[in-house]
């Protein structure tokens, strides 16, 4: 069963259970959601910090990327949480050469980016994602 929150999507991971997949499980829940008010509810509450600091900036950067890239008219107001920041730069690649840090460090959404994230240009991109309005 899908999280129907990116805080219990966050709950589960610290329970043990694969961020991956429950990250793309929480995308799943937030893009099928049949409003924007719904969408928001998904983000709404703050998620706990897990000490995690990688983690705990990344739900920060979903929520506030989710909700700007889905124009929800609002971003939940924990996301503006120090701990919701990294010290040092985080790439997401594995093991990325300098090319590599260059190009992620130019093409990260800024919700990223302000966070010391440093990720492609459309870091939550699921299949089931809303179509661009040119395909539609």
């Amino acid at each position: 069963m899908r999280p129907t929150t990116l805080a219990e999507a966050v709950d589960r991971i610290c329970g043990g259970a694969p961020q991956d997949v429950v990250l793309a499980e929480f995308l799943d829940t937030f893009d099928l959601a049949q409003t924007s008010r719904a969408q928001y509810e998904t983000i709404e509450d703050e998620p706990a910090l897990t000490q995690n600091d990688r983690l705990d900036a990344l739900v920060g950067a979903i929520a506030e990327y989710l909700a700007k890239q889905r124009r929800l008219g609002r971003v939940p107001a924990w996301v503006c949480d120090p701990a919701r920041r990294l010290a040092e730069p985080w790439f997401t690649a594995s093991s990325p050469t300098d090319a590599m840090r260059e190009y992620l460090t130019y093409a990260s959404p800024a919700e990223f980016a302000s966070r010391n994230i440093f990720t492609e240009q459309r870091p939550l991109r699921r299949a089931r994602g809303p179509q661009a309005a040119e395909t539609q």
